[in-house]
């Protein structure tokens, strides 16, 4: 059975990310959520934070592991015997960025192959970003993040 893993920042981990997640397991024998340290974009968790969060919300799916990584998301396939990209597609613009992205994977680890889902229109509209935006400015998000990123977000605001 095959390997694959879900990379991201998950920063917070979000509603989105989890409906990709749930949707795509079945298809794999096991998917490591990857979740990237990435020195050039300034995150609002920690990766140890990103992790325990992403533990938390996933902790009753079977067949799901969390592992942080850091440099090319390639090697780190190689590393875990991944044979698959499982990623979501939220517009054309995520689309366009994924096709470029795939391309690379499969040049710097011919086979790596990427399974792209279309995300639920009822949480297209969800990113990490937009998340971060409404919570800082007072907002409820609620609706978009699993409680656990819910309580993180606020202890963030103090």
């Amino acid at each position: 059975m095959a390997t694959a893993l879900l990379p991201g920042t998950f920063d917070p981990i979000t509603l989105g990310h989890l409906d990709v997640l749930r949707r795509g397991r079945p298809l794999f024998s096991k998917v490591i959520v990857a979740i990237g340290v990435r020195h050039d974009k300034r995150t609002l968790f920690s990766i140890d934070e990103r992790v325990a969060m992403a533990r938390a919300a996933t902790a009753e799916l079977d067949g799901v592991t969390i592992e942080p990584f850091e440099g090319l998301l390639a090697n780190f396939a190689r590393a875990q015997g991944a044979q698959f990209l499982l990623r979501g597609v939220r517009n054309a613009m995520d689309f366009e960025y994924e096709a470029q992205m795939a391309h690379a994977n499969r040049h710097l680890l011919p086979g790596l192959e990427t399974v792209a889902l279309v995300a639920d229109p009822t949480l297209s509209h969800i990113s990490s970003s937009l998340v971060k935006e409404v919570h800082a400015a007072g907002g409820d998000v609620a609706s978009f993040v699993p409680d656990v990123a819910v309580v993180a977000l606020n202890a963030k605001r103090g």
